[in-house]
C-alpha cells in the first residue's frame, strides 16, 4: 500500500466537498449579497421606524458603502437619514443621492472622540456648552438621552441662526 496521488481539483463532487474556488466564491458572493439585501431593509425600515419622512426611500450595501435615496421633506430629515446609515456597523462610507423638498442650510457633521460630551462639543461649535440641548435636539431621535454618545458615533451639528 501506501500514498496515492491525485490532482486535487479534480473528480467528482460529493456531497459539495471539493467545490471549485469559482463556486467557493460565487456561493460567498451570494450569501454576501442577501446578508447586505437583508441589513438595508432593516436600514430603511429603522428610518422609517424613527418617523422620518422619506419618499420612495430606498438604502443598496455595496460591501462597506451604502447608498441611500429618496425625498426628504427637510434638509434635517435627509441628514438624520443618513447618519442612521453612516452609523451602523460595517458602514465605512454612505453616497447621499437624496433630494429634499425644502430647502434649508446643511449642518455640519462631527466625529464623536473619547471624551467627548455634547457640553464640549457645543463648546467647540458655538463657544458654549450650555447649547448642548441644541445637538441633542438635533439629532433626535437617534439620540435618546445626552449622555449616550460613543466615540466613532457621527452627530448633526446645525448651524445657529
Amino acid at each position: 500500500m501506501g500514498l496515492f496521488s491525485f490532482i486535487k481539483n479534480a473528480g467528482a463532487k460529493i456531497f459539495g466537498i471539493g467545490k471549485t474556488d469559482k463556486e467557493e466564491a460565487a456561493e460567498a458572493a451570494a450569501v454576501e449579497l442577501k446578508e447586505e439585501t437583508n441589513a438595508a431593509r432593516k436600514l430603511e425600515q429603522t428610518i422609517r421606524d424613527l418617523e422620518l419622512d422619506v419618499d420612495g426611500l430606498s438604502v443598496h450595501i455595496d460591501g462597506d458603502v451604502a447608498t441611500i435615496s429618496g425625498l426628504a421633506n427637510d434638509q434635517a430629515t435627509r441628514e438624520k437619514a443618513i447618519l442612521v446609515v453612516g452609523n451602523s456597523n460595517g458602514i465605512a462610507t454612505v453616497d447621499d443621492k437624496m433630494t429634499v423638498e425644502n430647502k434649508e442650510p446643511e449642518a455640519q457633521f462631527h466625529t464623536v472622540v473619547s471624551g467627548d460630551t455634547l457640553g464640549k462639543i457645543a463648546k467647540k461649535f458655538y463657544g458654549d456648552p450650555m447649547k448642548y440641548p441644541v445637538i441633542f435636539e438635533a439629532n433626535k431621535p437617534m439620540l435618546e438621552h445626552p449622555d449616550k454618545i460613543y466615540p466613532g458615533q457621527v452627530l448633526r451639528i446645525p448651524t445657529m441662526d
